[in-house]
């Protein structure tokens, strides 16, 4: 069975599936598998806690009570910003991204929020094609991520 619910940074399912993004993240940036220092290292970096309540949001979907995918996004009055958006690498293709996303828009939406934007790696090629698919823009750099080097943006 799959379902799409929002869930706690804190929850134990949103530790998987976060773990799990942040181990492809690094592991890509490095070129080889990181190890778990560099996962831990990694979330510290970037942290997700704030993805509840009247700051953000966090989405995951789940196959069978397993975490598969994940999309949150912090608000900051009429604007959102993406973040944590992952597929495990044997869900792709079946297009949780996509509903992710849609879903996310619809919480944003919801909220009063006008203009949903996010930063990625270039390396990130699958994700790049998912944003574009979904009507996301490329724009000029909106912030000095020191990770960032495409920026998108897309009205609702």
């Amino acid at each position: 069975m799959f379902t799409i619910e929002t869930v706690t940074p804190q929850a134990p399912i949103a530790h998987a599936i976060i773990r799990s993004y942040m181990f492809e993240l690094a592991s890509r940036y490095y070129g080889r598998p990181a190890t778990p220092t560099e996962v831990d290292q990694a979330i510290r970096d970037e942290p997700y806690d704030d993805l509840t309540g009247p700051t953000g949001v966090l989405l995951i979907a789940t196959e069978d009570g397993n975490p598969i995918a994940c999309a949150g996004a912090r608000f900051a009055g009429d604007i959102a910003e993406l973040t944590k958006v992952f597929t495990e690498p044997e869900s792709r293709g079946r297009g949780w991204g996509k509903r992710l996303l849609l879903q996310i828009e619809d919480v944003c939406r919801a909220r009063g929020v006008h203009v949903v934007r996010l930063d990625t790696r270039s390396d990130l090629v699958e994700a790049r094609a998912l944003y574009e698919g979904l009507g996301f823009a490329r724009v000029e750099a909106f912030n000095a991520d020191a990770y960032a080097e495409v920026w998108y943006s897309k009205s609702l």
